[in-house]
């Protein structure tokens, strides 16, 4: 039913341009007749019809293209149109004028770069549109983490702006210049599962194969994460302040990102307390700099404050 659709929409281009050819080829035969010539007229309805043809084709091939059930960016089909139509127009003022294609192509782009000059601030997000959507680095329905802009799904791929639906449901109208100039980071491409990962740190009283084993353990009871390919812990750090983990888990879909990780948090913290692991610990020394001149008076005092003070405060929890 949908390829009847587009057929239709096929209709009145191939109708027009099967005109412009019945011109060109009755031209010589109503010229005779009448005096006028249908050449030129048969040529200008000729081009237009062409772009129309060619467009409304490619519209239909983006649609027979389109990949995991999401559409092109309506940027491709606007900007093939438009390059159809400015060859068209192109070529028929050089039939209008008489003139060669290349004298019409050089008065045509002293235009463009009057006009560019004057909304050059729009023409910087149009070609930044047009770069982005000749890379392609995200598509509609794609979740994106645009640097310090944007982090959310792509909406719609304009020429000028990028819309981005949050996942506290703000809608973004982001300039396409201001992406251009970010790292992207495409969480859907080429597949929506990935690999999170949460820092973790311990005491390092605690042994690094019995924390490794509790955090594993823990990780069997999450529901929201997938057991194939299993999570799995590495170690980052040792320090006297405590051992660093990192936690590392796969997701199948970036909207549930934020929920895998409260799960896992909540474990794992659940897991320690039940365990009564203790808090990892930093000591903090206050040191003296050499080159100050100590009074004897001061320091005196200062050592029976500190040998007065309980035991617990040299240590500090972390």
């Amino acid at each position: 039913m949908k390829l009847v659709s587009h057929l239709r929409r096929l209709i009145w281009p191939s109708v027009l341009l099967l005109v412009a050819v019945g011109l060109v080829i009755l031209d010589r035969e109503v010229e005779q007749r009448i005096g006028l010539s249908l050449r030129m007229a048969g040529g200008v309805v000729g081009c237009l019809a062409a772009a129309w043809l060619g467009s409304r084709l490619f519209g239909l091939f983006a649609d027979r293209r389109r990949r995991h059930n999401r559409p092109y960016p309506r940027l491709f089909r606007d900007l093939v149109a438009v390059l159809l139509f400015f060859a068209a127009v192109v070529a028929s003022a050089a039939l209008l004028l008489g003139q060669g294609l290349l004298g019409a192509l050089a008065g045509s782009s002293l235009i463009l770069a009057m006009l560019g000059f004057a909304i050059r601030n729009v023409v910087a997000d149009t070609l930044s549109g047009i770069a982005l959507g000749v890379e392609a680095p995200y598509r509609i329905g794609d979740w994106v983490d645009i640097e310090q802009v944007a982090r959310g799904r792509v909406i719609e791929i304009g020429w000028r702006t990028t819309r981005v639906l949050t996942q506290d449901s703000t809608y973004m109208i982001l300039p396409n210049s201001q992406i251009a100039r970010r790292r992207i980071t495409n969480y859907s491409a080429p597949k929506p599962q990935y690999r999170a990962q949460l820092s973790l740190k311990l005491t390092h009283e605690l042994p690094v194969d019995t924390a490794k084993a509790l955090i594993l353990k823990t990780l069997r009871e999450a529901r929201l994460i997938q057991t194939d390919p299993a999570p799995d812990v590495r170690v980052q750090e040792l320090g006297s302040d405590g051992n660093s983990y990192a936690v590392r888990f796969w997701l199948s879909r970036f909207e549930r990102d934020v929920d895998c990780r409260d799960e896992v948090l909540a474990l794992i913290d659940r897991a320690i307390r039940g365990a009564n692991i203790p808090a990892p610990r930093m000591q903090i020394e206050l040191s003296r700099p050499r080159s100050a001149k100590i009074d004897p008076l001061a320091h005196d005092a200062e050592v029976a404050r500190v040998f007065a003070a309980p035991p617990e405060r040299e240590h500090l929890e972390a």
